[in-house]
């Protein structure tokens, strides 16, 4: 019997030590995933009106954009955002200020850019809600 408990508790140790393993990779994996950040369209404005090398980004189709965009704002349709790099954004350390529409396609298209490692993404929603102002036409 007193065998039988100790093959017992080693039987429990070897299975509890397998479960810690498990988790600690599961972490790892979470906290090397890429993020972006989601802000306020204040604190956006904010950095807008600062000069420190930041690039705006609608995520919307060209029609949208011509129809009333951000100023200075660049077009870039979530739907082209691959696996490859955008031209228009060589510097993965640049912060980057994206918006679309409602929010949904901006979010895709910000998770998309810190995949492939841009690192200062800032998500802050559609345009439907944005107070500052707007101009329409081809050109930002």
């Amino acid at each position: 019997m007193k065998w039988m408990m100790i093959v017992l508790l080693m039987c429990l140790m070897a299975l509890s030590g397998c479960a810690v393993g498990d988790a600690g990779r599961d972490e790892g994996a979470q906290a090397g995933h890429a993020a972006y950040r989601q802000i306020d369209q204040q604190t956006a404005a904010r950095m807008m009106s600062e000069d420190d090398g930041h690039v705006v980004v609608d995520v919307r189709r060209q029609d949208e954009y011509e129809a009333g965009h951000i100023p200075g704002a660049i077009l870039l349709p979530n739907e082209t955002i691959g696996a490859e790099r955008p031209e228009a954004l060589p510097d993965t350390d640049q912060v980057i200020l994206i918006y679309c529409r409602s929010g949904n396609r901006s979010k895709q298209a910000a998770q998309k850019l810190a995949d492939m490692g841009y690192v200062n993404v800032y998500e802050f929603g559609g345009i439907n809600t944005w107070t500052g102002e707007i101009v329409s036409g081809g050109a930002g």
